[in-house]
């Protein structure tokens, strides 16, 4: 940005912000309305948890996710822009706990100071239509739907392996653990065994997959590949294993039944049951003591290639179906419990695992597939190629993978030993916490009448206050101290019972919220159902890449129940996604310990609002990270001051009308391609280009008040008036101003969209870039029009040209009329 001009002391930042805020605040130019008849969007971005004061990523997301609904304003459309609060959940909890004070009274007082500084940063947001999560209106209709899930078989409990936290004493569902460690926290998670509530999301992993396919066009690739590699769909086959001394087969899933005859071994996970249900008496104590170990370490470790192999034998036999030989059963950590039947067969020839455990444990190794390589069985080297079947019986010589998977399927299908099945990665998802700060999960237990929910004429059941009390984690639920809140009557038998004292994971409260925007005032069900049709989904979803597996899975999730039991009537909620990158400084992650955080309110003090966001929209792409370091909010300032500057300089009237032969040609015709490159630019996400094409049209401005038609030429205020509406959608609190000083009534956010008049977009010249070897050799101004030969002809022609070639042979000219030539020596 330039900073050739001094700062004017007439333009007071802050004084303009004060200023515009109380008028916002009377006219509510972004209170969306339900009747309208005008074309609906609806702008979404993830809400934010309340705990603490705004930081630069809100800074950023919300400045790029206003460019688009002020964009959509602008162009005539009804645009609901809501804004809530995540505000449930272990952000607030633990922030609470860190400070001392009741989570409700630390979240509240939270959501109350980033409330003003959302204004001050004078995003527009429907603030009619805000929202918390932790309001009883609101996590009513959460137990609500979680008891609709309930009786359609899709909330259950069952006991098993659970990741746990032992910073935050709490369970995590496995989307929750990043590279082994609490996503919350950072603390390294390890296993329990407990009994906990679960959504049967594994139900629609199939719907969840197909239904990304028309997604591909709106959302950005790695997201579409991060849910389709969560989800992890695979064909394969189930086969069952007799094993010594148990009635029933153990089944277990391979992606390769084609390699069975190399099945030299089982493997079962060690913390599943079935490892106790099958293990000989003898061997007992070694598992339980193995156990013990393999609880310490998380899934990430446990499957890490370069993990030592370690294992129990467990002292049994099962019979391979294909071959009838009598292989031996071992448990180890790198089998896990919740994939698959938590048991494999192993073919350690193929699987460089499989083969590190036999080599440790000196188990045989068969070769059945022949790559070419040097052979696994001499080598300890896993191949894992397509080849020519070797020690496969019938397989024998056959090179047709595809072929020999399904040769043997159908023999363990005839034999009834095995079938051809689906497999997903996907598991269900853990919903339950052991934590206060969340909504209560609406089941009873009683000991004559099992698991019961709570009515629903009861609903909500409320959290108990309990002020004062220790709500530290413990890995018990607090609320199972509070007495007389857990004992209740049964609601079938009214006999004794007990509340269930777990609570819900946020993920459940946000994997709805985005529908209860629509009606938040609705109290005949989580939301107006005629209203969601009419606004839903959401036409553009902004947020952090980090979501790309969690919420927004849980989020698709929760639509297409609703859409099978009728509320809804699309599957998926939002049609488009755009992710931004991290705000960072000198090249790292902000961090108190790193000594690099940047206080937003700190720039937002000494720059002021319109600046900060200038210089986040104008950094770069909105997926790219923005090291703050390298920015310069005072060379943005600069520029917002020389663009308000126009706007004191215009001297012809307002409410004139153009004709395309009144004022400065040149200039309208700048103003007119201006408008029309920047409706692109905002539709394609290019917000940075927008931004660089209002900075030429306020030069050309310029340019034309003090050197060439002056401030009376019409075309100076049309211009002018176009930098104010543009600014609008980035700088809100300057083009305010500008708006005003131009004559016209607040808001400019309610301007509308200048019709370009297609005579100005006509050039009568382009500038035709020449390379030679990649390099500009030279410009040529050509008609629009110009033939790619005679455009080619001229540049070769060009004395430039002519000596970068250098009497070099021309091997290739590239030409793409009117604007490129690329030759190639």
């Amino acid at each position: 940005m330039s900073e050739q001009d001094e700062t004017p002391t007439t333009y007071d930042v802050q004084a303009v912000q004060e200023k515009w805020l109380p008028v916002w605040d009377e006219l509510e130019p972004f209170r969306a309305d339900d009747g309208s008849e005008r074309e609906k969007k609806y702008a979404l971005t993830m809400f934010p948890y309340p705990s603490g004061d705004l930081h630069m990523g809100h800074a950023e997301v919300t400045a790029l996710h206003d460019v688009i609904a002020r964009y959509w304003r602008l162009r005539g459309y009804e645009v609901m822009n809501p804004m809530g609060w995540d505000s449930f959940g272990l952000p607030a909890e633990n922030a609470a706990i860190r400070n001392d004070e009741h989570p409700a009274t630390y979240t509240y007082a939270n959501i109350e100071t980033q409330y003003e500084s959302f204004k001050r940063y004078a995003v527009g947001f429907d603030w009619s239509r805000r929202l918390h999560t932790s309001d009883p209106e609101y996590y009513r209709w959460t137990q609500w739907l979680f008891l609709k899930f309930r009786e359609r078989g899709l909330a259950y409990r069952k006991n098993s392996p659970v990741n746990w936290c032992p910073n935050d004493q709490t369970v995590l569902a496995n989307e929750q653990v990043v590279d082994g460690r609490c996503e919350r926290c950072g603390a390294e998670v390890t296993k329990r065994e407990l009994t906990q509530w679960y959504f049967k999301i594994t139900d629609y992993a199939q719907r969840l997959l197909d239904d990304m396919e028309p997604l591909e066009r709106s959302w950005p690739d790695r997201v579409i590949t991060a849910q389709r590699n969560w989800i992890g769909r695979s064909e394969g086959a189930h086969v069952e294993f007799v094993v010594e001394g148990r009635a029933e087969p153990v089944t277990v899933y391979t992606t390769r039944p084609d390699t069975l005859f190399g099945a030299t071994f089982m493997v079962v996970a060690a913390d599943a049951a079935l490892a106790s249900e099958i293990v000989a008496d003898d061997r007992r104590a070694d598992l339980e003591a193995y156990r013990d170990e393999v609880r310490k370490a998380s899934d990430i470790d446990r499957l890490a290639t370069d993990r030592p192999k370690t294992g129990v034998d467990l002292g049994v036999t099962a019979t391979n179906p294909v071959t009838g030989e009598r292989v031996p059963v071992w448990a180890s950590d790198y089998v896990l419990a919740d994939y698959g039947t938590g048991a494999i067969m192993a073919v350690p020839a193929h699987d460089q695992r499989d083969l590190d455990f036999a080599r440790v444990f000196d188990l045989p190794v068969r070769r059945v597939v022949d790559t070419g390589e040097p052979n696994p069985e001499e080598t300890y080297e896993a191949t894992t190629g397509d080849g020519t079947y070797v020690n496969s019986g019938p397989l024998d010589g056959l090179t047709d993978k595809a072929a020999g998977i399904r040769t043997i399927i159908q023999r363990l299908e005839a034999e009834g030993t095995g079938r051809g099945t689906v497999n997903f990665r996907l598991r269900d998802w853990l919903l339950s916490r052991q934590r206060y700060w969340g909504v209560p999960i609406p089941v009873v237990h009683c000991e004559k009448c099992g698991e019961v929910g709570v009515p629903y004429d009861q609903l909500p059941l409320e959290l108990p206050d309990l002020r004062g009390a220790d709500l530290k984690p413990r890995g018990v639920s607090p609320l199972a101290a509070a007495t007389d809140w857990v004992e209740v009557a049964c609601p079938d038998c009214g006999g004794p019972a007990r509340r269930d004292t777990d609570t819900m994971d946020t993920f459940v409260d946000s994997s709805w919220y985005f529908l209860r925007y629509c009606s938040p005032h609705y109290t005949d069900g989580p939301f107006d159902e005629e209203l969601v049709r009419r606004w839903m989904p959401a036409d553009i979803y902004i947020g952090g890449v980090e979501h790309a597996v969690l919420h927004l899975l849980y989020a698709r999730f929760f639509t297409k129940v609703l859409h099978d039991m009728g509320m809804v009537d699309f599957v998926e909620p939002f049609a488009a996604q755009l992710n931004q990158g991290f705000v960072i400084n000198r090249g790292k992650k902000m961090s108190k310990s790193l000594g690099n955080g940047v206080s937003l309110g700190e720039q937002l003090a000494e720059f002021g609002v319109d600046a900060v966001r200038l210089t986040l929209v104008f950094a770069g792409p909105p997926e790219d990270d923005i090291d703050w370091s390298e920015m310069s909010p005072g060379g943005s300032l600069r520029f917002l001051q020389r663009a308000w500057r126009l706007s004191g300089d215009v001297r012809s009237p307002a409410g004139r009308p153009f004709a395309v032969e009144g004022g400065d040609q040149a200039l309208r015709k700048v103003t007119a391609r201006t408008l029309h490159d920047a409706a692109e630019l905002v539709e394609a996400y290019r917000f940075n280009v927008m931004v660089a094409r209002v900075m030429e049209l306020v030069n050309a401005t310029r340019k034309a008040i003090d050197s060439g038609p002056g401030p009376d030429d019409p075309a100076v205020r049309e211009a002018t008036e176009v930098v104010a509406m543009l600014l609008s959608m980035v700088a809100p609190y300057t083009a305010e101003e500008m708006w005003e000083r131009l004559g016209h009534q607040p808001s400019v956010a309610n301007a509308g969209w200048p019709q370009v008049d297609p005579a100005l977009l006509v050039e009568d010249s382009v500038t035709a870039v020449v390379q030679v070897q990649g390099k500009v050799r030279a410009r040529l101004e050509v008609s629009p029009a110009i033939a790619e030969a005679e455009l080619e002809a001229l540049a070769l022609a060009h004395p430039d040209v002519v000596r970068a070639v250098d009497g070099r042979e021309v091997r290739k000219v590239v030409v793409r009329a009117p604007k490129l030539v690329n030759v190639v020596v």
